[in-house]
């Protein structure tokens, strides 16, 4: 299988989109990773980290119905594929498998 990587926005958006569901959409993605990460992030830099998610196979998006509290616009709504469920777990496995490597190396939380 051929490798794909992930930067850390990129992991952070993904994991957004599933944690929202049938609701992911560049606003709630924005304002929930904000609420989640306390990071400042802006809606283009979601938007941005989407196209290349969706440019991979990781998610797919489908237009939305139009809705009043838009003005009658639609939303963009974005799901996870099986690709990027599978490169997230894979992530997940490599970064828990390096923290077992580290683990005592790294002091205390306390003193980080």
């Amino acid at each position: 299988m051929k490798r794909y990587y992930l930067g850390e926005f990129e992991e952070v958006v993904l994991l957004t989109v599933a944690a929202l569901s049938d609701n992911a959409y560049g606003v709630t993605i924005t304002h929930e990773i904000i609420e989640q990460t306390g990071r400042s992030v802006r809606l283009n830099q979601v938007h941005s980290a989407l196209q290349r998610l969706e440019d991979k196979g990781m998610i797919k998006s489908k237009m939305g119905n139009a809705t009043e509290e838009r003005g009658g616009r639609r939303k963009r709504l974005f799901v996870t594929t099986a690709l990027g469920r599978r490169v997230a777990t894979d992530t997940q496995l490599t970064r828990l498998h390096l923290w077992k490597l580290a683990k005592g190396t790294l002091g205390p939380l306390s003193e980080i």
